[in-house]
C-alpha cells in the first residue's frame, strides 16, 4: 500500500494494555471447525497482516467469508456487556465472532469458512493504520486473492459483516478483486463527510473519535481521525479520497439498510445500493436494531441463501427475491414488509406541506399571510418550533424529504439547524421507532445543516432530497430570511387516518442520551443569538414529501 504521507498520525495503544492476546500461531479443531489463529498473510508491499480462520472440519473446498475491520478479530467487545439494548441477547453468537462479524458457529457447520482479520496496523498487524481509504482497499483486494487461492477454498470470495465491516466492502469491491464473487454491505456509509463526520455541515462531536478510540490498538500509528476531522472543515480532497468508485462494483450484492441508523448508515446504504453497477443486487430495509436484525434467524436464512448462490453456485432461489424490499414501518417493532422493483421508488409522487407559523401548522395549501416562530439558542432545554399535519386518510411517506425553510439570525452570521420528523397517535402522543442500534425512542427521520454550508450541489439536489457541495461558507446577513435546503434522511413509515406528521425545528439534537451511549453527537454548534423561522407570503417554508401511497 502506498501511504498517503498528507494524513496525520498518532501512536497507537499496545494490544497489551488492551488485554488482547499475544500471537498464538496455533491451528486446532473445536466443535467441528478447524481454527487457525493468526495466520500470517504477506501484503504486496511486503507487509505482513494476520487473520484467524475458521472452517469446517474435513469438507474440502469451501467458500470463504471475510469480516474485515479494525476493531480485533479476537472479539473484545461483546454485545451483552457493552450493548445491552442491542437485541443480542448473551449466547447469541459464539466467541469465535468479531464484533460486527459472521457468526463462524453459524456458519462453518453450513459450508463456509469465516477469515477474521486485523488489518494493518491493527492490533499485532505490521503497518500504519488508517481508515476506508484507497490503501486499506488494496490490502483488502490481497487478502482476497490470498483467500481464493488457499487450498481449502473454492475460489469464490465473499465479503461480510456490519457497519465498518460493511464500509470496507465498497472500497474493496470497487477494486474488482478477480476471485470476490459476492457482497454483504450491512448497513455502511458510502460518504464519511456527510453521513458521519459532518451532517449537513455541522461536526460530530463524539461518534467519530469513538470509532477511532476502538480501532486505536496497534504496535505503531493510527491515523489521527479527529484532528484530520477538525483540520478539513469543508469537502475536500481528503474526503474525496474516502468515498469508494461505488460505480465499479460489479458482482452480486445483497445490500442490507435500516430506516433506523439515521446520522450514520441510512443515507450511504441506499446510495451504495443506488450507484453500484451490478446487474445482481437486491436490497432489503428495515427499521429495527442494525444488530439485532443482522444475527435474527431469518436474516441469516437470508444471508445463507445469497451466498450459496452465488458461492456455491447453487439455486437457492435468490433470482425470485423482489429487487427491492422494505418494512413499511407503524411504530416500534411494528410494520409490514412492501416489494417492489427499484429504489427509489418509481411509483412514488411528491407532496408540499407548506408551514404556518401562526398556528403551529402543515398546510396543503400555500400559506398567504406572513407568519414567524422564534426560538433563541443555548438555554438550558431546546426550545423546537413545531409544525403538524394531521392525515384524513392512510398515507405512506417512502423516501428522502426535502425541507425548504426561511431563516433569520438576530445577531449569529451563522447558524447550526437541527430537524426531525415525528409520529403522533391518533391521541397526540408520539409514536416511538428503533434508533440508532440500541435506543427505543427515535425519530422517524432526522436532518441537519449549517446555514453556512446551504450552497446546493445543481446536479445532484432535488426537491425532496437536497444535496450540498460544502466547499465554502456564506455567512448569514443578520436579520434577512434566507433560504436552507435542507436533506432530511430516507424514512419508511405509514401514517393512518387521525395520527400525525410532526416537523420539529431547533437548536440541537434532538434525542439526548447519556455520554455512555455510543450514538452521534453535536455538541460544539455556531448558534448564538435568537432565531427566527419565517412562514407564508414571500418566504413560504415547506416539506417535499414523498407519497408511496394515498394522500388526501
Amino acid at each position: 500500500m502506498a501511504e498517503d504521507h498528507s494524513y496525520k498520525y498518532v501512536a497507537s495503544v499496545s494490544p497489551e494494555a488492551a488485554e488482547a492476546p499475544p500471537l498464538q500461531h496455533t491451528v486446532s479443531v473445536e466443535n467441528g471447525i478447524v481454527v487457525e489463529r493468526d495466520r500470517a498473510v504477506t501484503l504486496r508491499d511486503g507487509v505482513t497482516i494476520y487473520v484467524d480462520v475458521f472452517r469446517p472440519e474435513g469438507a474440502g473446498a469451501v467458500p470463504p467469508l471475510i469480516a474485515w475491520s479494525p476493531y480485533g478479530k479476537h472479539a473484545p467487545i461483546q454485545y451483552d456487556k457493552y450493548f445491552t439494548t442491542a437485541g443480542v441477547a448473551a449466547g447469541q453468537v459464539s466467541t469465535y465472532t468479531a464484533f460486527e462479524a459472521p457468526d463462524p458457529m453459524y456458519w462453518c457447520p453450513r459450508g463456509f469458512a469465516v477469515i477474521n482479520v486485523d488489518p494493518r496496523g491493527a492490533w499485532h498487524s505490521e503497518g500504519r493504520m488508517s481508515y476506508f481509504n484507497p490503501g486499506e482497499a488494496e490490502d483488502y483486494y490481497d487478502l482476497i486473492e490470498w483467500a481464493g487461492t488457499q487450498p481449502w477454498s473454492n475460489g469464490k470470495v465473499g465479503l461480510a459483516g456490519v457497519s465498518y465491516l460493511a464500509v470496507s466492502q465498497w472500497h474493496a469491491a470497487a477494486k474488482r478483486p478477480p476471485h470476490l464473487a459476492a457482497i454483504n454491505p450491512w448497513e455502511g456509509w458510502t460518504d464519511p463527510y456527510r453521513e458521519v463526520a459532518y451532517h449537513g455541515g455541522i461536526p460530530d462531536s463524539w461518534f467519530y473519535g469513538f470509532v477511532q478510540s476502538v480501532a486505536q490498538f496497534g504496535l505503531t500509528e493510527h491515523e489521527d481521525m479527529v484532528t484530520m476531522a477538525a483540520e478539513h472543515p469543508l469537502f475536500d480532497e481528503y474526503w474525496k479520497g474516502k468515498i469508494a468508485l461505488l460505480e465499479n462494483i460489479e458482482v452480486p450484492a445483497y445490500v442490507v439498510a435500516s430506516w433506523s441508523d439515521h446520522g450514520l448508515h441510512t443515507r450511504g446504504t441506499l446510495e451504495g445500493f443506488k450507484r453500484i453497477s451490478s446487474k445482481e443486487k437486491w436490497l432489503e430495509i428495515h427499521g429495527r436494531k442494525k444488530w439485532g436484525y443482522y444475527y435474527d434467524p431469518k436474516s441469516l436464512q437470508r444471508q445463507e441463501q445469497f451466498y450459496t448462490q452465488f458461492l456455491k453456485g447453487q439455486d437457492a432461489g435468490v433470482s425470485a427475491w423482489p429487487k427491492v424490499r422494505f418494512e413499511l414501518r407503524e411504530a416500534f417493532y411494528q410494520g409490514d414488509f412492501v416489494n417492489i422493483d427499484a429504489w427509489p421508488p418509481t411509483n412514488s409522487r411528491q407532496r408540499i406541506l407548506f408551514l404556518d407559523a401562526q398556528d403551529s401548522s402543515l398546510q396543503k395549501e400555500q400559506v398567504q399571510a406572513k407568519g414567524n416562530a422564534s426560538y433563541t439558542a443555548g438555554g438550558e432545554t431546546a426550545q423546537p418550533i413545531v409544525f403538524d399535519y394531521k392525515f384524513g386518510r392512510d398515507a405512506a411517506i417512502v423516501g428522502s424529504i426535502g425541507l425548504h425553510l426561511y431563516l433569520s439570525a438576530e445577531e449569529a452570521t451563522d447558524a447550526d439547524v437541527f430537524v426531525a420528523i415525528q409520529k403522533l397517535d391518533a391521541d397526540g402522543k408520539i409514536v416511538p421507532f428503533a434508533y440508532c442500534a440500541q435506543f427505543d425512542d427515535g425519530p422517524v427521520a432526522l436532518g441537519w445543516l449549517r446555514a453556512s454550508h446551504r450552497e446546493l450541489d445543481a446536479d445532484q439536489s432535488t426537491p425532496e432530497r437536497p444535496v450540498h457541495l460544502h466547499r465554502r461558507t456564506q455567512p448569514l446577513e443578520p436579520n434577512k430570511p434566507t433560504l436552507l435546503d435542507i436533506e432530511i434522511w430516507p424514512s419508511g413509515t405509514l401514517f393512518k387516518k387521525g395520527e400525525s406528521l410532526r416537523l420539529l425545528v431547533q437548536d440541537r439534537d434532538v434525542n439526548q442520551y447519556p455520554k455512555t451511549k455510543v450514538v452521534n453527537r453535536h455538541e460544539v454548534t455556531v448558534n448564538r443569538g435568537r432565531y427566527t423561522v419565517h412562514t407564508g407570503g414571500d418566504t413560504p417554508s415547506h416539506l417535499v414529501l414523498p407519497m408511496f401511497d394515498n394522500f388526501d
